[in-house]
């Protein structure tokens, strides 16, 4: 074979080889700049509410308040759920602001006149969505460790006193402090939620950024991930109606 008929394959390979690194750049620009952005994070003004007006307010606000995971949609995140939000660098595309939600919550809120006096949330982490399933798979095994701690927990340590209990449509900004389930570990935190009231019922809305070596969380590595931050933002949003 002449040196010109063996240089034919090398200048196919090379040619192949060009050929996907214009589609891996294709794909870098669509996936910036083209892909839906992600959902947008909980209590702002571009994120959806939930249409409820079904149940009239009860009789008194006193007793025990429960989730309600029928009100809204996980599809258009107006449902009842508790997710995260991360910032990472993935390879040939760049900075990216990963969202991973789940509707598989539970609990309950407890009122005593104008004082909330408990409350407890229990999310199942293993159910936890975003828009890679790459992501979701790796975080049973990396990170989160999901399918090891399936479940995040809150529970209220210090009542919440409200002066004045929201008339309908009003919204309330309080603190609450707590104590934070998360990876095995249990630590103190206070997170700043807003609640409003919609007829019989009572969505808040909330976020916290969480360090991750705080909960002994590891970062996740991947071939695709070049980095990701030493935290991330902890959010969620209830819907709860009088039991």
């Amino acid at each position: 074979m002449t040196a010109q008929g063996r240089s034919l394959p090398i200048l196919r390979i090379i040619a192949v080889l060009a050929a996907l690194a214009v589609l891996v750049g294709a794909f870098g620009i669509w996936y910036l700049f083209f892909r839906p952005s992600g959902p947008a994070p909980v209590g702002s003004s571009s994120a959806p509410a939930a249409s409820f007006s079904g149940l009239p307010a009860p009789a008194t606000a006193d007793g025990t308040w429960k989730v309600d995971t029928s009100i809204g949609s996980f599809a258009d995140n107006t449902s009842s759920f508790v997710g995260y939000r991360v910032q990472e660098q993935l390879a040939g595309i760049g900075a990216n602001t990963a969202v991973g939600r789940t509707p598989d919550v539970s609990g309950t809120l407890t009122l005593s006149g104008t004082t909330v006096t408990a409350v407890e949330v229990m999310a199942n982490l293993a159910s936890l969505q975003s828009d890679d399933d790459r992501r979701d798979n790796s975080l049973r095994r990396q990170a989160l460790e999901t399918s090891r701690y399936p479940t995040a927990t809150f529970k209220l340590t210090t009542p919440i006193e409200l002066g004045a209990l929201p008339g309908d449509g009003a919204r309330l900004s309080e603190t609450a402090k707590g104590e934070l389930t998360l990876h095995g570990v249990t630590r103190p935190i206070s997170i700043d939620l807003k609640a409003t009231r919609s007829g019989g019922m009572i969505t808040i809305t909330g976020s916290m950024t969480i360090l991750f070596a705080n909960f002994n969380i590891q970062k996740p590595t991947s071939f695709v991930v070049l980095s990701v931050d030493d935290h991330g933002v902890m959010e969620l949003q209830l819907h709860f109606v009088h039991a």
